[in-house]
């Protein structure tokens, strides 16, 4: 929903900040006050057409700021494509789209506080907000929208799922077949590198963890000289293996000697003989473990160079096959996965082309079903919008749901043609109208602008307003060409749109009627300040509504009050649903 629209320095705006109310928001005043400047102004941060003749005069630059408070479908919607453009703001309820526009030509978009570029904030713009009557930011004018809104008129969300599925296994077989279908000769030689850098890989005989093994076999053949010190330097000291060391065996030796005389004169030392001979027994162990590393360096010179060209091979391997052997040996079954598939092609692609084949079929079925509740529906839904179009003073309007499919060789099968296809199915659905008797149908992009335009959308939008999930809908110049009483009319439909479908709407008016289904009531007026006309909008409590309801009525005095009065009631009763 529209929170909150700041407006700075644009047109005779100087600054202005509206809060907008939940449900149905009506502004209202005199011709020329500046509604329909808001209106450019909410265009604007929308992503819509840029014009530095909208900077006000003696200023460089105008700023419109929109804030949204985000329902949780529509935050689910949004909230993964700001996530991936850094966008997140700090409460992820309220969204922020900002446009600057500078009189140098230059204008600057922001989503959050954050620069982005207008295409962006134009696919935001169009998921929050649909503005009636002007079409650049009108989803329904949009022929693309319109397959969409048919299926989830209809309840086709689950044929139309059950089809993606099908389609997109359909895709799968047919990229494969398109990548065995390459060239002969590429494959043979794809086949013929696969092959040397398997048997590359396999001569190597590979082993996981034989990296770290030879990296340690190789530092200690490398210092074999000084290790062999080391060994014999800790073996003299143990064992003593020279006549002019006293070793720590001879010592361990004497104190064992010492401690069994200890022992025969005072047996409660036992224990400690015990322990002092384990301590003996663990210096006699360590000697033998030593002894026997010693025994095992037989390192030899042309062991060593077997060692560098072993790492080296692994590391040439590594540099082409991956980080480390496991990759390498990961790259070894990848390729050989590869080799077998171009070795096999032939028989593949003859099981590829029956996978095919039966999902073209089993797609055209599906497409085939879906398409005859498609032309069912559209019935139903233009019979719908002409009842709201006849409620709507619009009696010889006609609306049309055109469907049309296209014959494809490559096609899915469907009754025995073969038919272009998409994820969507066959079909391809325009929304046309008729606003006059005579006149042909044509899509609702070329149809009259102003009020005309505005009500066929009304009509469509109270329609579709349990499928269509934009949440705020804007209307201008709705009221052209119709009087009070299609003006009640109008306010009922516009404010059915807020309960129980859940949208916001804002609507510019001239007809009390309507005016007086709003749930917010703004004025906008113009003052002369400081020698420059300035808009203010002012929102209006009770006895404000019931002066400007019966400004608008064109009378004066009690008749006019009692008018206004009159207007607010009714519309209350029908609210409430007395």
């Amino acid at each position: 929903m529209l929170s909150e629209l700041y407006i700075r320095n644009f047109a005779i705006i100087d600054e202005l900040r509206i809060q907008f109310k939940d449900g149905l928001n009506v502004l209202t005043g005199e011709t020329g006050a500046g509604k329909s400047i808001i209106l450019d102004a909410m265009t604007l941060v929308l992503g819509g057409r840029a014009d530095i003749t909208m900077v006000r005069a003696g200023n460089q630059e105008a700023y419109v700021e929109a804030t949204f408070r985000l329902e949780s479908s529509m935050k689910e919607d949004l909230t993964p494509i700001l996530e991936a453009e850094g966008l997140e703001a700090d409460d992820a309820e309220i969204l922020m789209l900002a446009r600057e526009l500078r009189t140098s030509g230059r204008n600057i978009c922001r989503i959050n506080g954050r620069a982005v570029n207008l295409t962006l904030l134009r696919e935001m713009g169009e998921r929050l907000v649909d503005i009636h009557g002007q079409g650049e930011h009108l989803s329904l004018l949009k022929p693309r929208s319109h397959l969409p809104l048919l299926d989830a008129y209809a309840g086709l969300e689950q044929q139309r799922e059950s089809l993606r599925s099908t389609i997109r296994e359909l895709k799968g077989v047919q990229r494969e077949q398109k990548t065995l279908r390459r060239d002969e000769r590429q494959l043979a030689q794809r086949a013929d590198l696969l092959k040397f850098q398997i048997d590359e890989i396999d001569s190597a005989q590979l082993k996981l963890g034989e990296e770290e093994e030879l990296r340690a076999d190789r530092k200690r053949a490398a210092n074999l000289e000084q290790i062999q010190n080391l060994c014999r330097n800790a073996l003299n000291i143990l064992v003593g293996q020279d006549d002019e060391t006293r070793s720590v065996q001879d010592m361990l030796g004497e104190g064992e000697r010492s401690l069994s005389h200890l022992v025969q004169l005072d047996d409660s030392l036992a224990p400690l003989l015990e322990r002092f001979q384990g301590v003996s027994y663990q210096f006699t162990d360590l000697a033998a473990e030593i002894m026997d590393y010693q025994s095992g360096l037989d390192f030899n010179g042309d062991h060593l160079d077997w060692l560098e060209e072993r790492i080296e091979l692994i590391n040439q391997l590594k540099r082409k096959y991956g980080a480390d052997v496991e990759a390498v040996l990961a790259w070894r079954e990848q390729a050989e996965k590869e080799l077998q598939g171009i070795t096999h092609s032939k028989e593949r692609l003859a099981e590829l082309a029956d996978t095919e084949d039966r999902l073209l079929h089993r797609a055209g079925t599906q497409a085939g079903r879906l398409s005859l509740r498609r032309l069912t529906e559209a019935d139903r839904l233009s019979q719908a919008v002409e009842k709201e179009l006849t409620d709507l003073s619009m009696k010889q309007a006609q609306f049309r749901v055109y469907i049309r499919q296209h014959d494809d060789e490559a096609g899915i099968y469907v009754d025995g043609k073969r038919l272009a296809f998409d994820e969507t199915g066959i079909d391809r659905a325009e929304f046309l109208v008729s606003a006059n008797i005579g006149e042909e149908t044509r899509p609702l992009a070329k149809v009259a602008s102003g009020g005309e335009t505005s009500r066929l959308m009304l009509a469509l939008k109270t329609v579709l307003a349990r499928v269509d999930e934009t949440p705020t809908l804007i209307f201008d110049e709705i009221d052209q060409g119709i009087g009070g009483r299609v003006g009640d009319v109008v306010g009922r439909k516009l404010w059915a749109l807020t309960t129980p479908a859940g949208h916001q709407v804002i609507v510019v008016t001239h007809l009390p009627q309507l005016a007086g289904y709003a749930d917010g009531h703004f004025h906008v007026s113009k003052q002369l300040l400081d020698g420059r006309m300035k808009t203010r909008v002012t929102l209006l409590d009770g006895d404000g509504r019931v002066e400007e309801l019966a400004a608008m009525l064109g009378t004066e005095g009690e008749h006019a009050t009692g008018g206004a009065q009159s207007i607010l009631t009714l519309s209350a009763s029908v609210k409430s649903g007395s």
